[in-house]
């Protein structure tokens, strides 16, 4: 018999006891991706979905592990020279390194791996159990957790003072691309990426709508040159309280430009000799000034704030066009490529306008032995110096792509 254990925990009334299975909550997204709704053991949701046409049953098992309570919500102080807002997590201190397969914690549960994941998926979302920001609200009051002293709106968090602190109100998510112990998103099929592509546009939509959230940010960590911790495909996503630095560097770059700088910077790199791969609806190139040995931008070709406003068909062509550049990147060197894949979306409140949803790859790696490594000048200053031409690192890449994109092409022919 199926049961569940509650523990420290508020019940939320959809999905209280009395549910004998794990698909309480279920609805079809673009794509023919099926959403799954649940919440684990200690009250934190979990959504699986189901790739079109996917073979799992739809009943699900119930996550009837004993966990401990869920930390308390971190905080954040101010930077009074930047005004930047840097969050203390302690409790990520402990967090598990480069385990086993028979010991992930994002693959399956298992009678001896009691994982985060009770059910076998396609995609699984759930909120990390050591996060960064949050948890956002109380999960029965809908209120900020007791004693919290959250942000009161942009004004208070853009104003600068001496020894501010604020509770670190947000949500981090962990998105698995795959069941499996290893791999990354590029290793993926069309098909589960387009699921992962669905994921991002709706658990974007879910965070952006929770109180207090001003920018959410999926991204993908790959390699243990970038500080991975665990082998299994996945990535996350990070709903912050306030806009980010870089996003707010972004946002005075436009105030003395104009509106339209990212149809211009799009224009001008479209006509360059940076651009390593082009669709109906997407371009990626290495930008005019990259910092980084691998660097790369993809862009959508009409204005679109984040995955949420994506067309249809501007899904459909992401998932096998993504795969290529990141199949690409791979084919760079006999060994798999580390990088950070980092979808930047326009903040929930301010500038949507102009802001574009944007993917920026990088990578330290500047050849097959070698990393940069930032010193004194990148790391104090953040005044860069780079060894390669953009120019040169695109004909690289699309060589790269080149080797690679009948694999995919073979796929979506499948």
């Amino acid at each position: 018999m199926s049961y569940r254990v509650y523990v420290n925990m508020q019940i939320d009334p959809e999905f209280g006891p009395e549910s004998s299975d794990a698909s309480q909550a279920v609805s079809e997204l673009t794509g023919g991706v099926v959403r799954r709704a649940t919440r684990l053991a200690d009250g934190r949701e979990l959504v699986y979905y189901d790739d079109p046409g996917t073979t799992l049953p739809a009943e699900r098992s119930i996550d009837a592990r004993l966990l401990d309570p869920r930390p308390e919500t971190a905080h954040m102080r101010q930077d009074p020279l930047t005004g930047d807002w840097i969050t203390y997590a302690t409790k990520r201190q402990n967090r598990v390194m480069m385990p086993s397969a028979d010991a992930d914690p994002l693959a399956p549960q298992t009678p001896t791996n009691p994982s985060e994941v009770p059910s076998r998926y396609d995609v699984a979302v759930f909120e990390n159990r050591s996060p960064a920001f949050g948890p956002a609200l109380a999960q029965a009051t809908g209120a900020a957790p007791e004693g919290a002293n959250p942000p009161h709106g942009l004004d208070d968090l853009e104003a600068i003072g001496l020894e501010r602190t604020r509770t670190s109100i947000g949500r981090c998510e962990v998105v698995c691309f795959s069941p499996e112990h290893a791999g990354s998103f590029g290793t993926q099929s069309v098909t589960r990426a387009r699921t992962v592509i669905e994921a991002w546009a709706d658990r974007t939509a879910a965070l952006s709508a929770l109180p207090g959230i001003e920018q959410v940010f999926p991204f993908e960590n790959r390699g243990e040159a970038i500080g991975v911790t665990l082998p299994h495909p996945h990535g996350q996503i990070y709903a912050y309280p306030y806009v980010t630095p870089r996003t707010q560097r972004l946002r005075e770059s436009i105030a003395r430009t104009d509106q339209s700088l990212f149809a211009r910077i799009l224009d001008s790199e479209q006509r360059s000799s940076r651009v390593v791969l082009q669709g109906e609806h997407w371009t990626a190139f290495v930008p005019y000034a990259a910092r980084w040995p691998l660097e790369v931008q993809l862009l959508p070709h009409r204005h679109v704030p984040d995955f949420t406003a994506l067309s249809g068909d501007e899904r459909d062509e992401l998932a096998p066009l993504y795969l290529r550049l990141l199949r690409g990147v791979d084919a760079l060197y006999e060994t798999p490529t580390p990088y950070i894949a980092a979808w930047h979306q326009a903040p929930v409140s301010v500038g949507r306008d102009a802001i574009r949803l944007r993917l920026e790859l990088t990578s330290p790696r500047r050849a097959a032995d070698k990393l940069k490594f930032l010193a004194g000048s990148e790391t104090a200053m953040a005044a860069w110096t780079a060894e390669i031409l953009p120019e040169d690192a695109a004909a690289r890449l699309r060589d790269a792509i080149a080797s690679v994109s009948a694999s995919v092409s073979a796929e979506e022919t499948r």
